[in-house]
């Protein structure tokens, strides 16, 4: 018998752990539950797509109006949840007995790896409160699913798992297909994309390319999202003077071609569980440059490679893309095949005991 499936996040924002679990509840047939509706930036959810909104408040009242939300599901369905608040919040109803359900929980960054302080030790507290009534544990890497070990030993270690990311090969395709903006048809560039936040290393970026624009006179940078960083981001630039070189462009609903027409696309990151939109791009340019802000990507085929949080290497590899006359795309391609997300769901379901 199909396994009655529940898809739960705390917002629907186009982030890449939303997207992860969009595609997942797309391939099984499954609902969407969000605590809390965004305003603006949010997923691109289908209309046939079963989806339910917690709040359009704050993400507070939605955990607090979540127990109830719940109550549909509280037997008979297995429960897949995303970031570490959220599912130790679900894990500890499973511990009290509220949730019956069995519970699914992904790990979309290493938190206690990536923050110090009390932020730190307030996951500290969430994990140990709730991760052990989680029933399995999706870890992107292997070394992802180490360092989750090594921190949480409380947790049994044959309940944690390796599943690598989705990625939905024809719909990506797809989108890029649509048009550029008439405003940027003419335009030489290279982009990135993500959360305007420090731990996507835009600023190393920036400071990259100020070491390559003279090089390349004609090229500019596009970096597409928003977040808290934006002020420091343009700050950076004026000092820089790079106005009408670097270029905030926002979010936007579509970004696939941008990565179709780039002369590169960059992911900059400092630190990731595994970045999503490098998928993304992989699928739609041959030319990838990435540091190596996550475990795994040192193996990926016919990308250019950087360390992280580093603006000489990065300035490097930039350098190194988009001089050379190379295309990797059959060896990227093989890697992302075998990442639909049919293939991701079945094989979580398929560990789940």
């Amino acid at each position: 018998m199909k396994p009655k499936l529940l898809f739960v996040s705390i917002t629907n924002k186009a982030n890449g752990a939303e997207n992860v679990l969009l595609q997942a509840a797309r391939a099984s047939n499954a609902s969407l539950l969000f605590l809390k509706k965004v305003e603006s930036g949010g997923l691109n959810i289908p209309s046939d797509q079963q989806v339910e909104y917690v709040s359009n408040g704050s993400i507070l009242s939605g955990f607090s109006r979540l127990i109830k939300s719940l109550s549909p599901y509280r037997t008979d369905h297995i429960i897949f949840s995303t970031h570490p608040y959220l599912n130790a919040f679900l894990g500890f109803l499973k511990r009290i007995g509220y949730l019956k359900s069995k519970l699914i929980v992904r790990e979309c960054s290493s938190v206690l790896t990536r923050y110090s302080g009390l932020k730190k030790l307030s996951y500290q507290i969430a994990y140990r409160l709730g991760y052990p009534g989680a029933n399995l544990v999706v870890c992107q890497t292997s070394s992802m699913r180490d360092s989750f070990i090594q921190h949480l030993p409380y947790i049994d270690k044959r309940r944690v798992i390796i599943q690598k990311n989705p990625i939905d090969i024809e719909q990506n395709l797809i989108k890029a297909e649509e048009a550029l903006p008439a405003a940027d048809v003419a335009v030489e560039f290279i982009c990135a994309a993500g959360r305007l936040i420090p731990e996507k290393g835009f600023d190393i970026l920036i400071m990259a390319f100020d070491e390559i624009k003279a090089s390349h006179p004609n090229l500019q940078l596009l970096i597409f999202g928003e977040g808290p960083e934006q002020t420091s981001l343009q700050k950076l630039i004026s000092e820089l003077k790079l106005e009408g070189r670097v270029v905030l462009k926002g979010w936007i609903a579509n970004p696939m071609p941008y990565f179709k027409h780039a002369k590169a696309c960059v992911i900059s990151s400092i630190k990731e569980g595994f970045p999503n939109v490098l998928l993304q791009m992989m699928i739609l340019n041959p030319v990838i440059i990435s540091t190596n802000c996550a475990g795994g990507i040192d193996e990926i085929p016919g990308i250019y490679l950087a360390e992280a949080d580093n603006v000489n290497s990065l300035t490097t590899a930039v350098n190194t893309a988009l001089s050379t006359n190379s295309n990797h795309k059959d060896l990227i391609m093989q890697y992302v095949e075998d990442r639909t997300p049919e293939i991701f769901i079945k094989s979580i379901l398929n560990a789940l005991v």
